[in-house]
């Protein structure tokens, strides 16, 4: 190609410029399909800003016979542009001041859809070490923005929509047995009583018709009558565009005004459409009768009680939330209107618009109501926040556990951790998305841990109180529970759950390289002092036996161990309790050299960056967040002092699960107390696995994991130092064992920077070995 250019006439280059311009705004408008284009030829991406990015600064428009291809990358969101290594085709190599080109050459650039700056922030916060993942909006999104399925859960059910498909579905019939019956039932009792009356004869006849609905509403509708609102879609045949529109449209470009005018236009032809005036409202006067009293007096009652236990019943079994709105919105508006005004009617199947109704329902339950939330909040964790409040009535009101035994009181207040865990979370991502990043690292270090923290301290304080030592063990298996749960069993199921649907998955193996560094560190530290005792420690014996005739015969010892507790006190003031102190105080140290080496020197690593465009639609959009930073921080201490209190009847009626049970203590600290606070971590990591970002779901875990080596086990010496437990970092071999293994598994398995199904098996099947291990060893000595 040669690179002498053609004379251009000005015309031309006219011409050249606007379509130049059209093309790149066609690329601006599509950002999905400008995503997917080859990059071969761009060595750095580049962002164009025009007027409508002040901030950015003046680009100079190019010349059409400039050699070098430019693209206009016009975002009308935030966008999150990630590099994640070995995913996709594109070699584009990334020039790098760190060194690093191998490794950017198989990185290509992912780029992360965000609906507005709060919840770019948001994901960003995702990627940095040392912050919590949170896969759940933080922001209200717009309904006309969610997809078709989302839209059909926050329906209305006033409104009519053509329907197709069979009203006799599983979820209908199950409607049938759980609740048509006996809703129905109750109405065909009433309805006599109110004939009885005379003067509730009336809602007698409407207590019928309704009995006859609840036993199978589907496909049916109630109206008011003479009050029914049809909203047809009618589209005329043809359209022209008046002469004052088209004045207004070709004034805006004065080039096209003159060029491209047409010569003959046909002049438009006015017409009236008639509208017919809607009819005057009569005021109902139902409420100056006497029936109408009679019916608040005898009826309305007892169907309020029926109506709010099915609407009960079916909002906490979630799937059924269809039934919770039509019964709310008969117990408030259909019970509270003149009979003679209602009308139920069978609607047609071939219905081609819109009705506005009082009431219509098609399905009982929707599989897709477990992603529903109000006001953010996701309906599970709604839904287990009265339990919170039953365990402490039960807890603090029935000490002598009369009403409720103590194994009742500790699975409800384990339970009623779950969605405490929750809310802690959605509260650091809420303040975390909105502060900067000081902000974000203050609230992530302080309430990060706060879940785990304080089940741990008010163990220990209630082993001490009670001078048992069982307490102490129970911590030591929940601390190592967590670890091998989090570097084992969240990576395997969100490994298996996202190799199903994405067959193969890839991951950042240098980032993933650190965290697999930095859990090698935590295990080497946590675990010291339990090496330094086996092999400076005294062994002891329970029971050795020889025969003193025979000298030949060596001794027979039985259930020996290195106890440092009790034979040698010297051993442990002197040495091991130094080197506690002195781990305790080098791990946070590492811990923070990680999150400068991570978040500031090597940064490129996860190489994150935000481009914000603030042009199109996302110019000037208001966004809604569910929870400001002070109802946040709120939220937060609420449910840390809730949290506080659950964890404090836990381990008040965890004793006779302790002294006679027949599972081992071990298998109870490493699953329950170690992995139930962790569920709401587990779904954000399957989460993110589900939409193909293997990463999180890794760091998910491992975050954790060394969170708990490195702030968790340190906070926990340091509160023995100024109240002295009893705690002795000094743990089981089962426990040294299983972690030291479970770390050199994860870190193989990290290292090729991909993943897929059968390699998740392979972690959740050691997971289990492992649990089957605990399950089956006898309960520690001091237990």
């Amino acid at each position: 190609m040669s690179d002498r250019k053609a004379p251009q006439m000005p015309g031309d280059a006219e011409n050249l410029r606007r379509r130049s311009a059209a093309d790149s705004s066609e690329n601006c408008a599509d950002p999905e399909s400008h995503r997917q284009l080859p990059r071969r030829q761009s060595q750095t991406d580049r962002l164009c800003a025009g007027s409508q990015h002040p901030e950015l600064g003046t680009v100079a428009t190019p010349s059409p016979g400039a050699s070098a291809p430019h693209f206009c990358h016009y975002t009308p969101k935030c966008f999150l542009a990630v590099h994640r290594a070995g995913q996709g085709n594109s070699g584009r190599t990334t020039p790098s001041q760190y060194g690093e080109e191998g490794w950017h050459e198989a990185t290509t650039k992912t780029t992360i859809r965000a609906e507005n700056e709060v919840e770019a922030h948001r994901e960003a916060n995702n990627y940095k070490f040392g912050f919590r993942k949170w896969k759940g909006n933080v922001t209200e999104k717009p309904i006309e923005e969610r997809s078709d399925i989302t839209k059909e859960l926050y329906a209305d059910l006033s409104l009519v929509k053509p329907h197709k498909g069979s009203l006799v579905t599983f979820g209908n019939v199950i409607y049938l047995f759980l609740f048509g019956w006996w809703i129905s039932l109750i109405y065909f009792l009433i309805c006599p009583i109110m004939f009885l009356t005379i003067f509730g004869a009336p809602y007698g006849k409407l207590c019928f018709k309704l009995a006859w609905y609840f036993i199978w509403p589907f496909g049916k509708s109630i109206e008011k009558v003479s009050d029914r609102v049809m909203s047809p879609i009618v589209k005329p045949p043809k359209s022209e565009v008046t002469s004052e529109e088209r004045e207004t449209e070709d004034d805006r470009d004065p080039v096209m005004n003159k060029d491209s005018s047409p010569l003959l236009v046909s002049s438009p032809i006015s017409c009236a459409i008639p509208v017919p005036e809607p009819a005057a409202r009569k005021t109902s006067r139902h409420w100056c009768r006497v029936s109408t009293y009679v019916w608040l007096i005898l009826g309305y009652p007892v169907l309020a009680v029926v109506h709010s236990l099915a609407c009960i019943l079916s909002w906490l079994l979630i799937f059924t939330i269809p039934v919770a709105k039509m019964n709310a919105h008969t117990l408030a508006t259909v019970l509270l209107m003149a009979p003679e005004d209602v009308q139920i009617r069978r609607l047609e199947k071939t219905i081609g618009c819109e009705i506005r109704v009082i009431l219509c329902c098609y399905q009982a339950s929707n599989v897709y109501y477990c992603k529903y939330s109000v006001q953010g909040i996701n309906i599970f964790a709604l839904n287990l926040l009265p339990l919170v409040l039953i365990t402490l009535i039960i807890g603090y009101s029935d000490h002598k556990n009369t009403y409720f035994s103590a194994e009742t009181k500790f699975a409800t207040s384990i339970i009623s951790i779950i969605p405490l865990s929750y809310f802690i979370g959605m509260g650091i991502a809420s303040i975390s998305a909105q502060s900067n990043f000081a902000v974000g690292a203050v609230v992530n270090a302080t309430f990060g841990s706060i879940t785990e923290m304080t089940f741990y301290i008010t163990a220990l304080l209630q082993g001490y109180q009670a001078a048992n030592k069982c307490y102490e063990e129970v911590v030591k298996a929940a601390l190592t529970g967590t670890i091998l749960g989090c570097i084992l069993f969240i990576p395997g199921i969100c490994m298996i759950i996202g190799g199903i649907k994405h067959r193969e998955q890839r991951f950042n193996s240098r980032s993933a390289g650190v965290s697999s560094a930095l859990l090698f560190i935590s295990i080497g530290g946590v675990f010291a002092p339990t090496l330094f005792s086996k092999t400076f420690g005294n062994l002891v014996c329970d029971t050795c036996t020889n025969i003193p005739s025979n000298s030949s015969v060596p001794f027979t010892c039985k259930d020996c161990h290195y106890d440092t507790s009790q034979t040698d006190p010297h051993l442990i003031l002197s040495h091991i309790e130094p080197l506690v102190y002195t781990i305790s105080v080098l791990l946070p140290a590492a811990y923070l050299i990680g999150l400068i080496f991570t978040l500031k020197t090597h940064s490129h690593i996860y190489d994150i960056h935000i481009s914000d465009g603030h042009g199109g639609h996302a110019h000037g959009v208001h966004h809604v967040v569910h929870w400001s930073r002070c109802k946040a921080l709120g939220v937060l201490i609420v449910a840390t002092a809730l949290m506080a209190c659950c964890a404090d009847l836990s381990t008040e009626n965890i004793e006779p699960i302790l002294s006679h049970s027949s599972v081992s203590q071990y298998f109870i600290g490493v699953t329950v107390l170690a992995m139930v606070p962790e569920l709401p971590e587990i779904v954000n990591g399957i989460q993110f696995a589900l939409q193909n970002n293997i990463s999180l779901s890794l760091e998910v875990g491992t975050c954790i994991a060394i969170q708990v080596c490195m702030i968790q086990i340190p906070l926990l010496v340091l509160f023995n130092a100024f109240y002295d437990v009893g705690f002795v970092l000094v743990f089981s071999d089962i426990h040294l064992w299983a972690s030291i293994f479970s770390v050199i598994l994860v870190n193989y398995i990290f290292m090729d920077g991909k993943c897929d199904y059968f390699q998740g098996t392979a972690l959740v099947v050691v997971y289990l070995i492992l649990l089957a291990l605990y399950f089956f060893a006898p309960s520690p000595r001091s237990c």
